[in-house]
Formats: C-alpha cells, structure tokens, sequence
C-alpha cells in the first residue's frame, strides 16, 4: 500500500468552507484504501491571513518545511480586507508566494472544462464550448513578471519611466516545454506552443528552444506541435476554442491566456489549478494545488461557496502527485454528474434548478463517488 502525505492550507475567506468538503472527499478514498491500495496521511496548518492573525507572518518556518516534504499541497484562498492595510511585504499574499519560490513550482496547469450542464453559462454559443476540456501550461517564475532590470525612474526631461525586463533562458523554456509534452501525451498529443515570435527576440527563442524539445528529446512521442503568436492565439480561443489541447506560454501571456480560457466555462468559480516543480530522481515533483477563484469575503461563513474548484484540485493532485489517473477520472465524473443532477451553488444557479449549500455539494460529491464504487 502507498501512503501520501497531503498538506491542506485552508487560507482565508472560503477557503475553510471548501477544504472541509474537500476533506470530506480525501476521507471517503481513505475508507476504501483496501480497495486503491492508496491512503491519505492529512495535516493542516495555516497561511495568508489566519497566520497572521496566529502569529505575526503570512506563513510560518514550520509551515513551508512540512510543504518542501508533503507530496502534494491543497491550498484553499488567501487574503481579505481586514488585512489590505498591511505593508506589501506582510500582506497575506507573501504566503503563497513563498510557497512557490521555496518549492520552485515553475510551471501552473490550468485546465479550462466546460461541463455540459453549465455550457449555457458561457458567454459563447453552447456548440463552441459545450465538451471543451483544454489544458493551458503556463512558465511562472520567470518572463517579465520577474526579469530585471525594472523599476520607475526620473529622466533628465522631468518625465518618468517605467521599465520590465522581458528575459528567458534556455533551461527555463526546455524544463516547462517538457512538462507540456508529458500532459499532452496523456491526453490528445496536440501542444501548441504560444509566444510573439514576430516581434519580440524573447519569443524567437521561446519558439526554437520549444520545437527543440520537440524534435530532440520526444521525437518518438508521437506529439503534433504548433506554434502560435499570443494575439492569434487570444483570438482563436473566442473563434473556436476547442481545437486546442495543451497550450504552452510564458509568464505574461499564460497569465492573460488561462483568465480568458477560464471564462469560456461560464464560471470562473469552477476551475482548479496546479503548480508543479522540477522532477527528482525518482519523478516526484514538488506540487501545490488550488482553485482559481479567491477568498470570496462577501460570502464567508454563509455555507455557499461552491467547493467543486478546491474538489478539482484534489482530483488534479490523484493524477499528477499521486498517479492515481483512474481515482481522478472518478472525482471529474462523480463532479459532472452533481451537475447534470442540477445541484448548484449560488454561484452557479440556474433557473430550474435545485440551489445547494457547500455541505450539500461536497456530500453529493461523495454520494456520486458512492454509488460509482458499488
């Protein structure tokens, strides 16, 4: 039997609410590890606001150790207004970044899934969206978010200028390409690769160094690579989105790229998300996992949020930290099949159907894992 070892950061706002359903579903898998022959070993601690509240810091010492040795990391949401007067440097967000630069997750995965009941929802056509199921993988710690140098300065004319360094490398392009060949291998083999080779010299060799990988270390993968200018690529997902299935970018426009990949599901609250690390020698990757949605104060402590994104990053954590493709398979169509039972959370209500609490959606949830199982 294989034991994981999953850390749960329920953060700020819903964040609590959703990890509690998300719980709920990592108990019902630990009650049939006779079955999977996989079990959970669960530990929460805190981040963001709730740390700081308890000790003074947006993440403790402690806290990032117990993360850099977990096999994977569910974090629900972080931050609030009633820490927005914060200096920069102690806001709840410092936390989570933290966590990335200190587990060096380099590359985030967001899938954008249309589920049939929801394709109404969308603001394109229902034939446009309904049975999309892209991947866009997005490099995240490098590009112009972090490139140097940057910064406002005062010229000699008395204006002022704002500058960000737009900079890849070699190795920081070939190590997110390579995880984007492997999810696009397991799933429909086409990755297009996204920059703005046309104008920019960063994007000519983001788009050698990608076909590279390609050619030189999957030759054999059996992988159709594209390429794709960033506002050709923008376009298109609005035009017809579901001819892609693994995009590729860099920082910038993975950033604007997943927003609007998101809202072509109709819910921005439904996406989970994941960030993954370098592979050690034995292929574990450190990995955090957390819904795209945010703290939601307006809604704390009401029992509304919708927990199915924080649920979708469990089933995201089963494939990609525990290889446990067949239970994530599970998890997706005991999601879908909530749907198509018209359950919903105010967030996602619609007219004839049946409005539910958080409690009541993560226990339809497992009564769908249930009755799958029996």
């Amino acid at each position: 039997m294989t034991n994981f070892n999953f850390l749960l950061l329920p953060g700020d706002g819903i964040g609590p609410e959703v990890m509690s359903e998300t719980r709920r579903v990592i108990d019902w898998f630990n009650g049939r590890s006779n079955t999977t022959g996989n079990s959970f070993d669960v530990e929460e601690e805190l981040v963001g606001g709730a740390s700081i509240d308890a000790s003074g810091i947006p993440v403790a010492d402690g806290t990032v150790e117990k993360a850099l040795v977990a096999d994977a990391v569910l974090l629900g949401a972080v931050g609030g207004p009633k820490w927005d007067e914060l200096p920069f440097d102690q806001k709840p967000e410092r936390g989570l970044l933290r966590l990335r630069k200190e587990l060096e997750l380099f590359a985030n995965l967001r899938p954008a899934i249309c589920y049939s009941a929801l394709a109404d929802a969308s603001s394109l056509k229902r034939e446009l969206v309904e049975g999309l199921d892209l991947l866009i993988v997005r490099e995240l710690t490098g590009g112009v978010y972090f490139g140097e140098p940057r910064g406002i300065s005062e010229l000699e004319n008395g204006e002022r200028r704002g500058i960000n360094t737009q900079v890849y490398t070699t190795s920081e392009i070939r190590r997110v390409v390579r995880i984007a060949i492997e999810l696009a291998q397991k799933r429909g083999s086409r990755l297009c690769s996204v920059e703005k080779a046309n104008v920019m010299e960063s994007g000519v060799l983001w788009r050698q160094e990608a076909q590279w990988v390609c050619d030189n270390e999957y030759a054999d993968s059996g992988i159709e690579m594209s390429h794709m200018y960033a506002d050709n690529c923008a376009m298109q997902l609005v035009r017809q989105p579901k001819q892609f299935d693994v995009i590729v970018t860099d920082n910038l426009f993975g950033d604007m790229l997943s927003d609007e990949a998101a809202m072509l599901t109709g819910s921005l609250g439904m996406l989970p998300s994941a960030s993954l690390g370098a592979a050690d020698e034995n292929g574990r990757r450190k990995a955090l996992y957390e819904p795209v949605h945010g703290s939601a104060p307006d809604i704390t402590g009401q029992g509304v949020a919708n927990p199915l994104a924080m649920i979708g990053s469990l089933a995201m954590a089963l494939k990609y930290s525990c290889d446990m493709g067949d239970e994530a398979d599970m998890l997706d169509r005991a999601i879908a099949n909530v749907l198509d039972n018209g359950l919903r959370t105010g967030d996602i209500m619609q007219a004839g159907m049946q409005q539910a609490s958080t409690e009541d959606m993560g226990k339809a949830v497992v009564a769908e894992l249930e009755a799958m199982s029996a």
